[in-house]
């Protein structure tokens, strides 16, 4: 059994469409509306939205910018923090028992295997996560731009979400101060700091996280090629 947070509290000011950026409309609807979606078709009917702080939330309801949303059954929505990871504590604390997936609903071209293969992969770790293998050179430098070192890319991978944790594990994680909270990046971090264990699952630069105009370009191109493509008898 498991259950999902969706990240979904991001003001989106880098991509300047005057409202939250999981609320902006890709490809025909909501951008949060693709990863729930794709939750559900990965069998995970259990999910909590955090959403923006101002937003007006209650049951699966939310008031957007004026707009008034309902995300479907099962759907439970939370104000979300300041900070990312703050949003993950407060969805955390609405969910009910079981393996806890987190996404950012800025990532709209996540897939259910994305979930499946996180969750599958947490039989011998504590935290398992979605990322992509670097296929550019990556190069350290100090602050006056002068090169210290040429990393070993075969090494290195581009994290995404979803990312999926034993409940304990992430419970453990997330009982720490704002001030940490604050500097996480990834929920994962907070797992490797508590000692815990964080395995790879191999995923695509395709499952890309929305950020600018170009980003929302780019996946509403592939959400469009997706659509095209014939169902599977």
């Amino acid at each position: 059994m498991a259950v999902a947070l969706l990240v979904a509290a991001g003001s989106g000011e880098r991509l300047g469409a005057g409202r939250p950026k999981a609320f902006v409309f890709l490809a025909g609807r909501l951008m949060l509306e693709w990863s729930l979606e794709a939750l559900r078709a990965a069998g995970i009917d259990d999910i909590v939205v955090a959403a923006p702080a101002d937003a007006a939330v209650g049951g699966d309801i939310v008031r957007v910018v004026g707009d008034e949303l309902a995300l479907g059954p099962g759907v439970t929505v939370v104000a979300g923090g300041a900070a990312r990871s703050e949003s993950v504590r407060a969805a955390l604390a609405a969910a009910a028992p079981g393996h806890v997936v987190v996404h950012d609903a800025a990532r709209p071209l996540v897939t259910p295997d994305h979930f499946s293969a996180a969750l599958a992969a947490l039989a011998d770790a504590d935290c398992a996560i979605a990322a992509a293998p670097l296929t550019d050179t990556v190069k350290e430098a100090g602050p006056d731009r002068l090169v210290t070192a040429t990393l070993d890319r075969s090494r290195l991978w581009a994290i995404q979400t979803p990312q999926a944790f034993r409940r304990p594990a992430l419970e453990r994680a997330l009982a720490v101060g704002d001030d940490v909270l604050a500097q996480a990046t990834d929920d994962a971090w907070l797992v490797e700091r508590t000692g815990g264990t964080v395995r790879v699952v191999e995923s695509t630069p395709a499952n890309l996280k929305v950020t600018t105009p170009h980003d929302l370009r780019i996946a509403e191109l592939l959400l469009a090629d997706r659509l095209s493509r014939p169902s599977a008898p």
